[in-house]
């Protein structure tokens, strides 16, 4: 009979991995809160809509169709989410957060859902943590959320950190820019892969970003959207790059840069670390002032990153980043059955109590205490409490250190101020 596996593109999340994901977390919470964001968290399943109106048709979602959409009898729809600024900004008109005092600056750290092709420190099911500023057009937000990005992966340990910088323009210029990168395109068109043929026809902009052999060469002769924008876009890129220079931040102009998703407006953004092999980035984000009013909301300017956790968990094991080990317990409690184990029971959680990591031998016949000891030593125990008949007899137990050092003999009701005095 052959045992159910797990789904392609999924993945467990074994105890040995969970220090990485304690890490992250924990530095990304420190960071958000340091920065003064409030931890917001959405649903994993909303309504289809607000990813056809947020996201947008044009975006790789669609157009790969990577996301997971269940169709329910009574023609709602629903999906998981692929992605969270849609929903943050669903959540922030849903529950009147524009009447709190702007901006107002969110995360979180959470699963999301894309049906893409499973590939290295890619998964169909992956973790991300996110954080949005909403209500503020202030290119200084724009440098809040890309300083935020930055400061985790200095803290991490990342080496070589630098940005990758570009502008999309907004509705007023974009489309021009659209039309001229177009234009080049079609006047190449037998140079472009059925993929980058369907990205000419929904979304452009996507091609700046193609993987496709050939397109290096091509596309280093297609017009820059930095020379098209309008005044209010070249102004805050402007604005933005004075204030990265002013910090002494490196980044690089980049304008084959875009994202995947139809709402960004002006400031788009990755960071970008050495030694991590061929995808050198480690987050993107970007604004996105269209995306309100695509909701049914009123104009709301915004700007945010999304990190893969999964994609920092790989990078640091490239580089050779180990995170501390959690705790475990010291203290082990062995016993014969009878009268022994429900002693040793009472005590494994009279010191579990008072703090102090313990571990019980499980039996429900009688062990030799040469099999507790064996296992005690498999599980780098320190200390074992033995409670003998003999010993119990007497109100006592005997501690041996399996470090070295003697047995000594205790009084049950002095065991958790010893043990508490032990420098595990």
């Amino acid at each position: 009979m052959n045992t159910i596996q797990r789904l392609q593109g999924f993945q467990d999340v074994l105890p040995d991995e969970q220090p990485y994901w304690d890490l992250i977390g924990r530095q990304a919470r420190l960071l958000a809160e340091r920065f003064g964001f409030q931890r917001l968290d959405i649903p994993i399943i909303e309504n289809s809509d607000l990813y056809q109106r947020g996201v947008g048709t044009g975006s790789d979602f669609f157009v790969q169709k990577e996301m997971y959409t269940i169709e329910e009898g009574d023609g709602e729809s629903i999906t998981l989410r692929p992605e969270f600024t849609a929903g943050f900004m669903r959540a922030y008109l849903e529950n009147g957060l524009s009447n709190w005092v702007q901006p107002v600056k969110l995360y979180t750290i959470g699963p999301a859902f894309r049906r893409e092709r499973p590939q290295a420190g890619r998964f169909r099911q992956h973790s991300q943590f996110n954080a949005e500023i909403i209500g503020e057009s202030d290119p200084a937000a724009d440098l809040e959320v890309m300083m935020l990005a930055m400061s985790l992966y200095r803290e991490l340990g990342f080496a070589g950190l630098t940005f990758q910088l570009n502008s999309t323009g907004c509705p007023a210029c974009k489309p021009t820019y659209i039309e001229a990168l177009k234009t080049f395109l079609q006047d190449h068109l037998e140079k472009l892969s059925p993929l980058d043929q369907e990205r000419l026809r929904r979304n452009p902009l996507r091609i700046l970003d193609s993987k496709e052999k050939g397109m290096d060469e091509l596309l280093a002769d297609a017009p820059h959207i930095l020379n098209y924008l309008c005044a209010d876009c070249e102004s805050h890129f402007a604005d933005l790059r004075g204030l990265l220079d002013a910090l002494e931040q490196s980044y690089t102009i980049n304008f084959r840069l875009v994202r995947g998703i139809d709402y960004y407006t002006k400031t788009v953004f990755e960071v970008w670390a050495e030694g991590i092999g061929a995808q050198a980035a480690v987050c993107g984000g970007g604004r996105y002032d269209i995306l309100a009013e695509a909701l049914g909301g009123p104009p709301t300017p915004g700007v945010g990153f999304g990190s893969g956790i999964e994609r920092i968990i790989r990078a640091l094991k490239e580089n050779g980043v180990h995170p501390p080990l959690p705790p475990v317990p010291s203290v082990m409690l062995v016993h014969f059955g009878g009268r022994t184990k429900e002693e040793a029971v009472k005590l494994t959680y009279t010191l579990r109590q008072a703090g102090i990591a313990t571990r019980l031998a499980f039996a429900r016949e009688r062990r030799s205490l040469k099999s507790q000891l064996r296992e005690a030593n498999k599980q780098q125990i320190q200390t074992v409490i033995i409670v003998g008949e003999s010993e119990l007899a007497e109100g006592k137990v005997a501690l041996r250190p399996l470090t070295g050092g003697e047995q000594t003999f205790v009084a049950l009701s002095e065991v958790v101020g010893v043990v508490s005095s032990f420098e595990f």
